[in-house]
């Protein structure tokens, strides 16, 4: 019996021990704060692995970054380097599926004609060195407008025209030393025109060659353009109110002289006689190189090529590089007695150019 109540003690202090310790956890357990929920994980959207990301910011090339330019765009006169002006000039003038090859030769005759308009003092006095007005000087579109424009093959074209510019950096056509008035058009009918053929004045280095004018595949290569004989007069006689579009239609039109190129040089249009370059000017032809038909009720002129005909022909420059030339023999064909390099003794145009 001793032994047992002695078991029995010892249990009962075991337990009471047990409870002294474990009582106060008990207590204390509930008031643990309840551990924080992990993060959600940041997600962004899933990129499509097959489409690459836009070009970064487009930086130009040792000679043409330090060049400074003022272009007037709409009124507004932007700052930025010859580079960056570039790159905006051959998304606009050239379609930027063409050939690298065909793209640097615009890229180099973009570059010369800029510069040629800073020598030469340009048509914007202090205001501005050059403009986006193609009617004026070279036409030009940012970057956002010309992807609007590609679409799906917006990276690859931004990257070549980039890399057009990048790799003429500082290239210029030059005659005698000099960069050239670099003038250029899009399509002509087979020989390009010299520049006392559509202009006043003649120049050495803007002479007819003959030009590989890919016509089946050139839009609206071949075009025609209808008039009332109403409208015709109307259009006319607003330019030049001397002429006489009295009696048949059929009669207005005559005397036209043509030159190597087929263009129309000279016509008399109701005893006044223009250059072929008015008369499309006037009517909004495609060109000069135009043959008409008049009868009583339409005059209707046919038209080849698109452009004033002069300097390089940019699907000629096409036709060419896919037929293996590079920019510099595009360019040197379609400009009479040029060479193609940085212009002499600064590495690029001098600082008095800018002032």
């Amino acid at each position: 019996m001793n032994n047992n109540h002695l078991q029995n003690s010892i249990a009962v202090s075991v337990l009471l021990m047990t409870a002294l310790f474990t009582l106060p956890l008990a207590a204390i357990a509930p008031f643990r704060p309840a551990p924080e929920p992990p993060e959600a994980p940041i997600t962004t959207p899933a990129q499509d692995p097959n489409e690459a990301p836009p070009p970064a910011p487009f930086v130009s090339g040792t000679l043409d970054k330090d060049i400074p330019l003022r272009v007037l765009d709409n009124g507004a006169v932007r700052e930025m380097d010859l580079g960056t002006y570039l790159v905006g000039v051959v998304r606009a003038e050239m379609p930027a599926s063409f050939p690298l090859e065909a793209l640097k030769a615009q890229a180099t005759a973009a570059r010369t004609y800029t510069l040629y308009k800073l020598i030469s003092g340009g048509s914007h006095g202090d205001t501005a060195h050059i403009c986006t007005d193609s009617t004026c000087c070279q036409a030009y579109i940012d970057e956002d407008r010309a992807r609007a424009n590609w679409g799906e093959d917006a990276n690859a074209y931004e990257e070549k025209i980039r890399q057009a510019v990048l790799q003429t950096d500082g290239q210029a056509i030059l005659y005698n030393g000099a960069p050239i008035l670099a003038v250029f058009h899009s399509s002509s009918a087979g020989l390009t025109r010299a520049a006392g053929q559509v202009w006043q004045n003649d120049l050495p280095y803007l002479q007819a060659v003959e030009s590989p004018e890919p016509n089946d595949r050139i839009p609206n290569y071949y075009s025609r353009a209808d008039f009332t004989p109403a409208d015709f007069r109307t259009r006319f006689l607003a330019s030049h109110p001397e002429a006489n579009l009295s009696g048949s239609p059929t009669q207005w039109l005559t005397n036209p002289t043509t030159d190597s190129a087929g263009s129309v040089l000279t016509v008399t249009v109701g005893g006044v006689t223009i250059r072929g370059t008015q008369l499309r000017t006037i009517l909004g032809l495609r060109s000069a190189c135009f043959t008409w038909e008049a009868t009583e009720k339409t005059i209707s002129f046919y038209v080849t090529g698109y452009g004033h005909g002069v300097g390089m022909s940019q699907y000629g420059a096409k036709q060419m590089a896919d037929s293996g030339a590079d920019f510099r023999e595009i360019l040197t064909h379609y400009y009479t007695g040029v060479t193609v390099g940085a212009v002499p003794a600064y590495g690029g145009p001098p600082a008095a150019y800018f002032s």
